[in-house]
């Protein structure tokens, strides 16, 4: 079963990824992030429908596999929108590589030790309030910031948003009744991660987005994972720390080497709307005028014929007065 849930979870990672890029395109065309505004917008609506089929996939992976199992799979969300996005060049390639290997390590080794759990009423209180408080801090650093650390540290936000999401839902499916609390929490919670994602994509790249909101869900589900669920309590935390500091810095890695590779394949002639298109062409470059013979005001004749004499100029008869 553990086996089903990773698959779900690979699945998932990469409906992540087109959903991602899906409602980056619909942010930055409408140019708002007004819910009205951004539902008029094809992309973002089909990038909604991606996300919600992620949703659906991370749910059951969660079904069949513990938290500590199925987070970190969603790392491989920004090296799935690497390869798809482009360009690429050796570093992105070898951080591609890195991060799918410490991925693949970290999942085998939780596996083999994880155990099923429940969360008690309490402990969802305490795990809510550790999470929305560092959901605040973030959000505060994001307003007093602009550009890339404003979108950076909105995505951040989103991440840990979504790790106690996964959390919560781990522990509605697997209790007993119907734990309203938690499935309250995990509402509000992925709620408040769909709509600082929103703000995220319209301050930054969609790389930086996803690799900072793919590196601390991870980190915060984990975490709560092996605390608060006390799942997999005998795993070798060295190996499990140097994996997950392998693929957060592979992530680091990804997210500002793409930042910088598509802005310097942005050329000039892409960015002048004039010249866009596949029938655009370099204009020929226009024949030197000659210079115009300039004649002398006496002239008016030709050079063959030679000047014409000027005629003498007759007084006007007057009339008698």
């Amino acid at each position: 079963m553990i086996f089903l849930g990773v698959v779900c979870a690979v699945l998932g990672a990469v409906a992540a990824a087109f959903g991602a890029w899906l409602q980056h395109r619909g942010v930055t065309t409408t140019g708002r992030t007004n819910p009205a505004a951004l539902l008029r917008n094809p992309a973002w609506r089909l990038g909604v429908l991606v996300l919600t089929t992620c949703t659906v996939l991370q749910a059951l992976a969660l079904a069949f596999a513990p938290v500590t199992v199925v987070t970190p799979v969603v790392v491989l969300a920004l090296p799935i929108l690497t390869v798809l996005n482009g360009p690429r060049d050796h570093v992105t390639r070898a951080a591609v590589a890195a991060v799918t290997l410490a991925v693949a390590v970290f999942v085998t080794l939780t596996a083999r030790d994880a155990r099923p759990s429940t969360i008690p009423p309490d402990t969802v209180v305490d795990a809510g309030q550790l999470v929305g408080a560092l959901v605040i801090a973030l959000v505060a650093v994001a307003a007093l910031a602009q550009g890339i650390a404003r979108s950076a540290a909105l995505a951040v936000a989103a991440g840990a948003g979504y790790g106690l999401v996964a959390v919560l839902t781990r522990d509605v499916l697997h209790s007993d009744g119907l734990p309203v609390l938690s499935l309250l929490a995990a509402v509000l919670a992925f709620a408040t991660a769909a709509w600082l994602v929103q703000h995220a994509y319209a301050s930054g790249p969609p790389d930086v987005v996803v690799g900072c909101q793919t590196a601390a869900n991870p980190v915060v589900a984990t975490a709560l994972g092996m605390t608060v669920l006390g799942e997999a309590p005998e795993l070798d935390l060295p190996v499990l720390a140097a994996c997950g500091a392998t693929a957060i810095a592979g992530v680091a890695v990804l997210a500002v080497r793409r930042h910088h590779l598509n802005a310097g394949s942005a050329t000039p002639s892409s960015r002048n709307p004039a010249s866009r298109g596949p029938a655009a062409e370099p204009a020929a470059p226009a024949a030197p005028r000659r210079p115009r013979a300039v004649r002398p005001a006496a002239w008016s004749g030709t050079a063959a014929t030679g000047p014409e004499p000027r005629r003498a100029s007759t007084p006007r008869p007057t009339r008698p007065s």
